[in-house]
């Protein structure tokens, strides 16, 4: 009979990280996705960091896992804390990866891994031309999480339906999307950093669509005025239409479909 208010407090506890983790995420998603913001990367990048960082712990909590760092002495253990009298020091997201009760998988632990790498390169100096480098690391990150939240706490806590397509006030010329900065225009630092990492990964690992979503665009084939609405449909990658395309991308394409009244 003792033991149920520490239960109940630990499952009070899972259900505060988790609110504080889905927050994070929204903000990080809506803060990425504001045309007023140039700081999108680094911001998107602390936030999701905070957000798996408690997803982890909310999950560890409920599962009664100690994550928070100790030493073992011979009768007790003695808390890690932040700093002399302050909060008890609990796990950052490596470790939490690193555990062996973590439940995130091989692929989508190299996207986090990566992006923490990428706020170890950006936390102490300003950088600039990451959004369009990186954006497919970004764009898994969010679908992993939804994925996890989701997979960890029931579909009732999954952040997709809070979130729909970013709109925009025009559409894409060849000319902009060759104007695009590529890679090779990240900061020096970054540039190595990435390289370096992605160097180890395997073909599998490296195209796997939880490291990073890719999406390529295809031209539309009909040219006819007043057809149709212009709408985007999903292709899979290993349609007939995608034959010829990496397979590690996901297939957009602009098409036609029938006019209703």
């Amino acid at each position: 009979m003792a033991k149920k208010p520490r239960i109940r407090r630990a499952f009070s506890v899972s259900g505060e990280l988790l609110t504080k983790s889905r927050e994070a995420a929204l903000a990080a998603v809506q803060i990425f996705n504001s045309p007023l913001i140039t700081f999108k990367s680094e911001i998107f990048i602390v936030l999701m960091n905070i957000a798996w960082t408690y997803l982890l712990h909310a999950y560890y909590r409920r599962s009664r896992v100690e994550y928070r760092y100790f030493e073992q002495k011979e009768k007790r253990r003695v808390f890690a804390r932040t700093r002399p009298g302050g909060p008890i020091k609990h796990w950052e997201l490596s470790r939490c990866l690193n555990a062996g009760e973590s439940p995130v998988d091989k692929d989508t632990a190299n996207n986090l891994r990566f992006l923490i790498g990428i706020r170890h390169e950006i936390e102490h100096q300003m950088t600039s031309r990451l959004d369009s480098s990186l954006s497919a690391k970004f764009q898994a990150c969010c679908l992993n999480y939804n994925e996890y939240v989701k997979k960890l706490f029931g579909d009732i806590h999954g952040i997709d339906k809070h979130l729909a397509f970013s709109l925009q006030f025009s559409s894409i010329s060849q000319d902009q999307v060759e104007a695009l900065p590529s890679p090779d225009t990240m900061p020096s630092h970054i540039k190595a950093f990435v390289d370096g990492f992605q160097g180890k990964l395997s073909v599998e690992e490296f195209n796997s669509p939880r490291f990073a979503y890719r999406v390529l665009f295809v031209a539309k084939t009909v040219n006819h005025k007043g057809q149709a609405d212009q709408v985007i449909e999903f292709v899979k990658a290993d349609s007939p239409l995608a034959q010829d395309v990496n397979k590690a991308y996901t297939v957009i394409r602009e098409t036609e479909r029938p006019k209703h009244l």
